[in-house]
């Protein structure tokens, strides 16, 4: 049986080019533990999808090794690969295509040749695992764009794979249901155990749910670390074209430019609650828990 400590997927020294002599990545390690909620951000044109691709198998790498479980990945028959990680694309358009939910959903099981009553319990489960169920005799083209996203994971869930991998899960939500979809994602990384990759510009809400993060850029790894090494890294983060969480940047203005004495770098409302609220004297604050 896995334990936290085992590696879940690893990708060692991994260099891949396109056809048309495109080199999209370069030397890239990427390691995500058993049960770990690993995050990419990168800009357009970074290399993730590549990389996302090399993965899950879509895509071979010229050099470097890619490991699934600690096996390598080509060592893998097809519909096993399938079992073992699940692959969410960016758009939805290009993973759903049956009639209805139920039947989309029913999809993978059915095609491993499981009895029926288990595709159904499968079914189910994975519905309710995103909270879903009442989707189920709709028609796919009568969801909502969100609710869309929500069927293809639960397509893949239906498979039972422990990693789970995903493309911009939160392109095209508005607020609301960006940070709804990655709590969907953090409920099924701590109740399930299910290893969480995925590809994001959801710097917001993202300290809230990843434990590690890896920036790419240009087809490389520029930095990897914890949400708190990533984001101190000012520079590296303008370099790479992204920004700093928008509260983490208020406190950084603070710090720079007016000499506020902020301590490290709060990432999330909560902490920099918690730093201000250390600033104002206790006789002017009337202690009100958030919510």
């Amino acid at each position: 049986m896995m334990n936290e400590g085992t590696m879940a997927l690893e990708a060692d020294a991994v260099w891949f080019s396109y056809p048309d002599g495109f080199v999209a990545l370069t030397d890239v390690t990427f390691r995500v533990r058993q049960g770990g909620f690993v995050a990419m951000l990168a800009s357009n044109g970074s290399g993730k999808t590549t990389l996302i691709k090399v993965l899950a198998g879509l895509l071979k790498s010229q050099r470097g090794v890619t490991r699934i479980h600690g096996r390598e990945l080509g060592a893998y028959p097809q519909s096993e690969l399938y079992q073992r990680v699940g692959l969410v694309f960016q758009n939805p358009n290009d993973q759903l295509f049956c009639a209805t939910v139920q039947d989309d959903v029913a999809f993978g099981p059915r095609n491993l040749g499981l009895p029926e009553a288990e595709v159904q319990q499968r079914v189910a489960h994975a519905l309710a695992a995103v909270g879903a169920e009442h989707l189920a005799g709709r028609a796919i083209h009568h969801l909502s764009y969100g609710q869309q996203k929500r069927v293809a994971i639960a397509g893949v869930l239906a498979m039972k794979p422990p990693i789970l991998i995903l493309d911009e899960p939160t392109a095209g939500l508005d607020p609301l249901g960006e940070h709804e979809m990655l709590r969907l994602l953090g409920e099924l990384n701590r109740d399930q155990g299910i290893t969480i990759v995925l590809a994001t510009h959801s710097v917001d809400t993202l300290p809230l749910f990843a434990d590690r993060i890896y920036v790419l850029n240009q087809g490389q790894v520029l930095k990897e670390g914890t949400p708190e090494e990533v984001f101190l890294d000012t520079e590296m983060i303008q370099r790479a074209s992204l920004r700093l969480p928008y509260v983490t940047r208020l406190l950084h203005e603070l710090q720079r430019f007016d000499g506020v004495p902020i301590r490290g770098m709060p990432l999330t409302v909560r902490e920099a609650r918690d730093q201000l609220l250390d600033l104002i004297p206790e006789h002017l604050i009337e202690e009100v828990p958030l919510p």
